[in-house]
């Protein structure tokens, strides 16, 4: 099964802007690479990276899935190709997030919740230091102190938010990361 990539990021995002531009050639690479490519189905960034995965030559109908935070199916951007309703509001995020893993492309407070939410799902996280927003300010570091991989498998599963400073380097990322990101999130637990 072909695993999945959740792209995040700037809903207002213009065509001008770097932040498009760069989840364009994340949307392309991601299928170019044999993943699917999800997010939250609409403008922006959103778009960038599903206009940029139907520009694969690899690109197949299905590739591309949007979590729509209304419930009408139909409003999505035009290159989604499975769009999920959930009716869910910004409450979707957490959906979108739960993806094997998580490229940020700048982003806003939105953004910053779908980063939150795929760190405590211990998810594989990147994000695009060129970009503007909380994709790039996070990059490199860890979101918080909790422990979800102590450098175990060898040391390749690494408690941090890598930083990319291209779209190549952030698909050369996943590709070596992604298999070793593994762990289920299993709920809110207390600690002793």
């Amino acid at each position: 099964m072909r695993k999945i990539v959740a792209v995040v990021g700037n809903s207002l995002a213009n065509e001008n802007s770097v932040n498009y531009k760069l989840a364009f050639e994340i949307g392309k690479l991601l299928i170019d690479n044999g993943y699917r490519l999800q997010c939250g189905g609409l403008n922006g960034v959103m778009l960038a990276a599903c206009k940029g995965a139907h520009a694969s030559k690899k690109y197949r109908e299905g590739d591309v899935i949007g979590i729509l935070p209304g419930f009408d199916s139909t409003v999505h951007n035009p290159y989604v190709d499975i769009p999920i309703a959930t009716g869910l509001d910004l409450y979707r995020n957490v959906i979108v997030a739960n993806a094997n893993a998580v490229i940020a492309v700048g982003g806003g407070s939105g953004t910053l919740s779908e980063i939150a939410n795929a760190w405590a799902m211990h998810k594989l996280i990147v994000g695009l230091t060129p970009s503007e927003g909380w994709g790039s300010k996070l990059a490199g570091a860890p979101l918080d102190s909790r422990i979800r991989y102590n450098g175990g498998n060898d040391g390749v599963a690494e408690d941090k938010i890598y930083a990319a400073a291209t779209p190549e380097e952030a698909l050369s990322i996943i590709n070596d990361k992604i298999d070793y990101y593994i762990k289920s999130y299993s709920g809110i637990t207390p600690h002793n």
